[in-house]
């Protein structure tokens, strides 16, 4: 059976614990696409999360430029509007919803894989995702599955383990398999170090508080 597995890698938690999960079944090749967000230090995040585990991930980390699309993505994480701070509900992160960015992604992943003759692509949605992203939710998740095995042929499968697991589930198994955290980046400001008080950034604490983890990120407040 194939096991090349395509990763969609953001340089975030849960696409870098999802990455580390993988390692011992799958020959992982990791996909980092940029699409002009405000927070493009995650790309640098992702290269670095790829050198901690080895030079032989580094070197099949591939990184694919379509800044392009923030012309045509409306979202304050491309630069439409400002990313809100101070809480963690609908209304601060309903402004960082991009039109249909996972469809997208999960398209350019499949081709990716196809070509480099993968079985497999991986995708680290989960549970606190789905009341507000369309494109995280179980159904989503299921219809795309469908149709990049009928685009493919039934070459390449979805992998998504993480549908049903919350932040702190994904933090908890992060901790147990020596995924570096601090090398990690997950705030929408994009400053240097994470501002603390940005939607994504209150997620990030809540998890590492949640699973009893210790948070090493660097954060302003």
């Amino acid at each position: 059976m194939n096991k090349k597995c395509v990763v969609l890698l953001s340089g975030g938690i849960d696409s870098t614990v999802l990455m580390y999960s993988l390692i011992a079944d799958y020959e992982v090749w990791p996909l980092t696409i940029s699409y002009g967000q405000r927070h493009h230090r995650e790309v640098i995040a992702a290269r670095n999360v790829c050198e901690s585990r080895g030079d032989w991930l580094l070197k099949r980390w591939k990184y694919v430029d379509l800044s392009n699309l923030r012309s045509i993505l409306p979202s304050a994480l491309t630069g439409v509007g400002e990313v809100l701070e101070g809480k963690y509900d609908r209304e601060t992160m309903s402004q960082t919803v991009v039109p249909n960015r996972n469809m997208i992604f999960l398209a350019v992943a499949a081709g990716y894989a196809e070509g480099l003759g993968a079985g497999y692509v991986a995708y680290a949605a989960h549970t606190e995702d789905h009341y507000l992203y369309p494109d995280c939710r179980p159904e989503f998740i299921d219809s795309v599955g469908e149709t990049i095995k009928l685009a493919t042929d039934g070459k390449v499968k979805l992998i998504e383990p993480f549908t049903y697991k919350t932040k702190a589930d994904i933090v908890t198994l992060g901790k147990k398999l020596s995924v570096p955290f601090k090398k990690t980046y997950s705030c929408y400001q994009g400053g240097e170090l994470h501002c603390g008080v940005c939607s994504t950034c209150l997620e990030r604490k809540k998890a590492f508080v949640q699973a009893k983890v210790e948070d090493p990120t660097e954060y302003n407040c």
